[in-house]
Order: C-alpha cells, then sequence, then structure tokens
C-alpha cells in the first residue's frame, strides 16, 4: 500500500499502465463502484479517452484533462475539477473539496449526477483557449 498525503492508497504498487491495470488492484467493492463511474462517464463522453494521470484512472478530451477517479483507503474520489465549486448546491450531501467528491463504494455517486459533472467539465474546458501545440493555458 502507498501512503499519498496522509492516507493510504488502494492502488497497485506499480505504476499502472491502463484503467484495468488500476481497477484489478482493487478490492470487489471498490472495483465495482469505479466501474460503474467509468460506464457512466464513457456514455456521457463518448468521444473521451481513458488514460492514467497522476497514478489516476483518467479521461481526456481534445487532449485535455477531462475527469479522474480513484480509490483510497476509506473511500473512492471522483475528481471532475473546478465544476464542483460551481454545482456545490446539487453537491450538499457529500464530502466534497477543491475539485474532489468523495463517495463510499457501497453508495456510489447517482448516474444523473455523474453525468451532469461531466457534461459541465466538457462545456468549461471547450470554454478554455488554445495555444500552441494544442495544450490549453492554465493559469
Amino acid at each position: 500500500m502507498v501512503t499519498y498525503q496522509g492516507e493510504e492508497v488502494m492502488g497497485p504498487k506499480p505504476k499502472p499502465k491502463t484503467i484495468d491495470e488500476y481497477l484489478a488492484a482493487l478490492n470487489d467493492d471498490q472495483r465495482a463502484a469505479l466501474e460503474k463511474l467509468r460506464k457512466i462517464i464513457r456514455a456521457a463522453a463518448p468521444a473521451a479517452e481513458e488514460c492514467i494521470s497522476y497514478q489516476l484512472p483518467a479521461f481526456r478530451l481534445d487532449g485535455k484533462l477531462l475527469v479522474a477517479f480513484g480509490a483510497w483507503a476509506n473511500h473512492c474520489a471522483f475528481y471532475p475539477g473546478a465544476v464542483v465549486e460551481d454545482l456545490k448546491d446539487e453537491l450538499m450531501d457529500y464530502d466534497i473539496s477543491k475539485g474532489t467528491i468523495r463517495f463510499l463504494s457501497d453508495s456510489p455517486l447517482p448516474a444523473t449526477l455523474v453525468r451532469k459533472l461531466v457534461k459541465a467539465r466538457i462545456a468549461r474546458n471547450a470554454a478554455l483557449p488554445r495555444h500552441a501545440g494544442g495544450a490549453a493555458r492554465r493559469g
């Protein structure tokens, strides 16, 4: 097990190269919850590509990070970025922090909420300016 910011990460010790490799190292409950989340994200953003970003399962769209998710020792997390702040009124029942929604594997996020977050993130990313090399400028 690896420790990150004081929490034990429930991911594989070797760096995963694919989402399937990441999920294979999880317990059954976490794997099931994150597979469900993965399926909802795929349906909401069919053109997005799966990847690993910062050792977490993630999706990219048009070269930009769209969302990520992961499993920790005591919870799972969905990382849709700044749209968490935009939709904080709808997220009052969840443990949230900047760009993060934490949930228990036996209480996965509702599909309608995940779709709304993904669509909001797509819209936010589309509004970002594109620069040389196709990368969006941060800051």
